[in-house]
């Protein structure tokens, strides 16, 4: 699959990492994509408006909303069994205490801005309410909602995203390819000094003559420069330049959050796992969730709806791949974090944003000198 063109390039023609000859491990699902796990699918909402001085409540705006669906709409009440993990509590994910509670969750996710991860949870409702009512007409919602910073491009007090945006994104969902970089929730975010934002990956995962999806997606916005890394290879001293330019000194306010989605049949407390192995793929680039960081991961299951969703007054039965068989699964999260993090950087452009602030791009020259 190496020559297969969803791996190579966004849906908008801009390059992946595997359009450069970057050694990745493991076999990528058919594009490369966590929509690339049957059912699950991937919509954006992207504000980009104004240049110049920052006026709060005008702009300029660099800011969006990612909406994953992890069930087809039609099946958004049925939970999905899940778990959750922070490497460091700098940020949020709304409904992270009912996934403790209860091993899963129901409703699409959404992933914005700091100061827009309230009205993408409540815009997620409002959502529900119109297109599925009979999923919370007499019951609560409590939907996953995430965010990073994106106030260095953006004007964040602005409030600019509302819940017609988070509505855009979710109406917008579909499988298939998926664009990254610069666009919904990641739109305004920078990653190692360097323009990133949304990013995507799989890995195909065999067990017992069966064939399993992992696919990640990342809303990466996190990392200082010298720690940097490509398969290996330290970035600085040679990538000191472009840097950031700004109006004022710039505070390090990074984070990401890392969604996993998968076929394979696995209980919560096997979730969770999975989770905990998302800071390793954060760790092969250079992250090393540093104070300020908020890196918050959920891991969820497609499989065993009718468990999930646990009538009452009959037994529940769940299929599960033991713990003893897990760790094919571990390597993929691994895989797919890492390389959804540099699909981030890589699908990208330079940027300027508020009162001129500018972030360039990872240079293309450089990746094809390093890796042709």
């Amino acid at each position: 699959m190496i020559d297969n063109p969803h791996h190579l390039a966004t849906p908008s023609g801009k390059p992946r990492a595997r359009s450069f000859t970057i050694g990745f491990d493991g076999t990528p699902g058919p594009f490369n994509a966590i929509t690339d796990v049957p059912g699950v699918s991937v919509g954006y909402a992207t504000l980009i408006t104004g240049d110049g001085p920052l006026i709060v409540g005008k702009g300029p705006v660099r800011t969006g909303v990612t909406a994953i669906l992890p069930r087809p709409r039609a099946e958004l009440a049925t939970p999905v069994f899940a778990g959750i993990f922070s490497q460091n509590g700098n940020g949020e994910m709304t409904g992270s205490h009912i996934i403790e509670e209860t091993g899963a969750f129901n409703f699409p996710i959404t992933i914005s801005n700091t100061h827009s991860c309230g009205v993408a949870r409540d815009g997620t409702l409002r959502w529900m309410n119109r297109v599925l009512p009979a999923a919370i007409d007499s019951a609560w919602g409590l939907p996953v909602a995430a965010e990073t910073y994106d106030g260095f491009l953006n004007d964040i007090n602005g409030h600019h995203l509302t819940s017609e945006h988070v509505a855009e994104a979710l109406d917008g969902a579909a499988g298939g390819p998926v664009e990254e970089g610069s666009v919904g929730g990641g739109t305004g975010m920078i990653t190692f000094g360097f323009k990133a934002g949304s990013g995507t990956a799989s890995r195909i995962v065999a067990w017992q003559g069966r064939t399993y999806t992992v696919g990640a997606f990342v809303q990466s916005n996190f990392g200082k420069r010298h720690n940097f890394t490509i398969r290996g290879l330290r970035a600085e001293p040679e990538l000191t330049e472009p840097a950031i330019r700004e109006a004022t000194s710039r505070a390090e306010k990074g984070s990401i959050i890392a969604i996993i989605a998968t076929d394979a049949p696995f209980l919560p407390h096997q979730m969770k796992r999975l989770a905990r192995r998302v800071p390793l793929g954060v760790a092969l680039t250079g992250g090393f969730g540093y104070h300020s960081s908020g890196d918050i991961f959920l891991a969820f299951s497609t499989a065993n709806p009718a468990a999930a969703l646990g009538l009452s007054g009959r037994i529940a039965s769940a299929d599960f791949i033991p713990d003893t068989d897990i760790d094919a699964f571990f390597d993929a999260v691994v895989q797919t974090v890492e390389e959804s993090i540099l699909n981030a950087l890589i699908a990208n452009d330079d940027m300027t944003g508020r009162d001129g602030n500018f972030v360039p791009a990872l240079p293309k020259a450089w990746l094809e000198e390093k890796f042709g």
